[in-house]
């Protein structure tokens, strides 16, 4: 089986942080040049700034650039089940392969209400729903025994863990072994390889916005065989990330470092993420480092 691996797009905005849908066009033709599938929408994308309208726009965009070349997924997961079903459905629409569901935010959720949620998202759509994992942001995780009961599910296709934790992967993986057709998706940038020599259907990266082509190299070694190239590959990418996300919240530290290779991108919408003239020296310098200007 090839692995797969996704970048998790950032969304670009103009000045006046409206959206800027052709530099974001520009980002998914440097993604689909380097091979990488696209997940819209996601953490690395603003979505918790994003308005409804906002977020079908953007999904249009991009389908409409990628014009079938790679996969797309798209997160649709709302606080509530009733704003995320009318988010998804818009997403059905549109037509993606993937619908991704993150778990409610803000509000303590239950692990039979997590069931109940995304149960009821799945229920209403056509396209496959990826159960998505971050409880660090959200607060709400999802248990290995609860993705088991989902994994049933057949309109529940995988999950992808943004938790970091192996032990989580792991059971993750124990129940795509026992649920056929289930996919597992590990996300933090410095498992790549080791979620893929593990089992994983591959991975959905947020450094990869910074650097596609590195990431594509260790998806490239694994799935050609050649482990010497993927661990190489591998290191770099867990190199830059350490360096990188040493300085701040990750998807802030990507999009300005991405901002800094290419100003069209646009800054992030979210508040108190202000430029820093000693942050951006030593983004700089990482950047100049791993040859990434």
């Amino acid at each position: 089986m090839t692995r797969s691996a996704y970048v998790a797009l950032v969304t670009c905005f103009n000045e006046d942080e409206t959206l800027n849908l052709d530099a974001t066009r520009a980002q998914v033709r440097r993604q689909v040049a380097a091979g990488n599938n696209i997940m819209c929408a996601g953490t690395n994308g603003d979505f918790s700034a994003l308005t409804h309208g906002e977020k079908l726009d953007l999904l249009e965009a991009v389908v409409d650039e990628v014009a079938g070349r790679v996969k797309v997924i798209v997160n649709a997961g709302c606080p509530a089940t009733f704003e995320t079903l009318q988010l998804a459905r818009g997403c059905d629409a549109i037509g993606v392969d993937g619908i991704a569901i993150v778990t409610p935010y803000f509000i303590a959720c239950t692990q039979d209400g997590l069931v109940r949620h995304f149960s009821t998202v799945a229920d209403s759509v056509q396209t496959p729903v990826y159960l998505y994992d971050i409880p660090a942001r959200t607060q709400n995780h999802i248990e290995p025994d609860t993705a088991r009961i989902l994994a049933r599910h057949p309109n529940i296709a995988g999950i992808k863990d943004s938790g970091g934790s192996t032990e989580t992967v792991m059971a993750y993986l124990d129940v795509a072994r026992d649920a056929e057709g289930f996919e597992v998706y590990c996300a933090p940038d410095h498992l790549v390889h080791w979620g893929l020599k593990e089992g994983c259907s591959g991975v959905i990266s947020g450094l990869g916005n910074v650097a596609p082509h590195i990431l594509a190299a260790i998806l490239d070694g694994f799935n050609t065989g050649d482990t010497a190239a993927a661990d190489a590959a591998q290191q770099v990418f867990a190199d830059l990330r350490k360096d990188l996300y040493a300085l701040g919240y990750p998807p802030a530290m990507v999009k300005r470092a991405l901002y800094m290779m290419d100003p069209s991108v646009g800054l992030s919408r979210q508040p108190a993420l202000m430029p820093d003239a000693a942050q951006d020296a030593a983004i700089a310098t990482i950047l100049k480092s791993h040859s990434l200007t």
